[in-house]
């Protein structure tokens, strides 16, 4: 299938890649990007071939932001019905690993693009921000909810009311990010990764993530009450039974999806 604004592609067995592809202003995502993004993911998630996704950008540019030229003139009836915001949260549905590698600038809206993702692999020169209060506006694609939960109160205050970035190693040490690389490398850690995850069995990973969401969203109690319905969903499972026997055998597990 052709796209204006990404790139998609098979890497290895299980990884498919999505690339942003705005070079000339600098992978803004505009509506388009979004739905593109959305649509791919939405398809991968029912092809049992795909098993982990990553997205990426340049070595230059992860997203700067949303694209300035889409939202100039809209008002109030026009943000209420803005179209973006259901592409987000079709992006939020994906229910398989979702991994970012991260180059360059993440800010404003790629920054909360790179916050959907389950995992982020930055280089060493990726820059991370939110700075839509020098436009008189705020985060609004989740930037005010998911940076203070990976970062903490105080960082999160500080670069959202005054709109600085923070470095990778800085992203690294707060949490918002889980490696640090040469950019060069970036993209091939993301995929090695990947590779990784794909290679396990892929209904304990869906249940995996979506139980440690289930953080993000409910109390401690039920939490765990959820973690426990997925355990025990787990041991209704070939890949469950294919493990201990391999691990008993010692023996590398030959993981199916059933």
């Amino acid at each position: 299938m052709s796209y204006q604004d990404i790139l998609v592609e098979s890497r290895d067995t299980g990884v498919h890649l999505i690339t942003l592809n705005r070079p000339k202003v600098r992978n803004a995502l505009r509506t388009r990007t979004l739905e593109e993004i959305a649509d791919v993911l939405e398809a991968a998630d029912a092809d049992p071939d795909i098993r982990v996704c990553v997205i990426a950008g340049s070595e230059e540019y992860f997203a700067a932001g949303a694209d300035i030229k889409e939202m100039a003139g809209t008002g109030p009836v026009d943000v209420l019905a803005d179209p973006r915001q259901s592409h987000r949260r079709r992006i939020d549905r994906f229910s398989k690993p979702l991994i970012a590698a991260v180059n360059g600038y993440a800010l404003g809206g790629g920054c909360e693009l790179a916050m959907q993702a389950d995992i982020i692999i930055a280089g060493d020169n990726a820059r991370f921000g939110q700075p839509e209060i020098n436009l008189g506006i705020i985060p609004g694609a989740g930037g005010t909810q998911r940076l203070i939960r990976a970062v903490g109160q105080s960082l999160a205050m500080k670069m959202v009311l005054s709109g600085e970035m923070i470095d990778a190693r800085t992203a690294r040490e707060a949490g918002l990010v889980a490696e640090v690389s040469p950019p060069e490398l970036t993209l091939e850690k993301a995929l090695e990764l990947a590779r990784i995850i794909a290679a396990k069995p892929p209904v304990a990973v869906r249940l995996a993530k979506d139980a440690m969401r289930q953080a993000f969203e409910t109390a401690l109690s039920a939490g765990l009450d959820y973690e426990r319905k997925a355990f025990t969903i787990l041991a209704a499972t070939e890949d469950r039974n294919e493990g201990l026997a391999a691990f008993m055998a010692k023996r590398k597990p030959r993981f199916t999806g059933r």
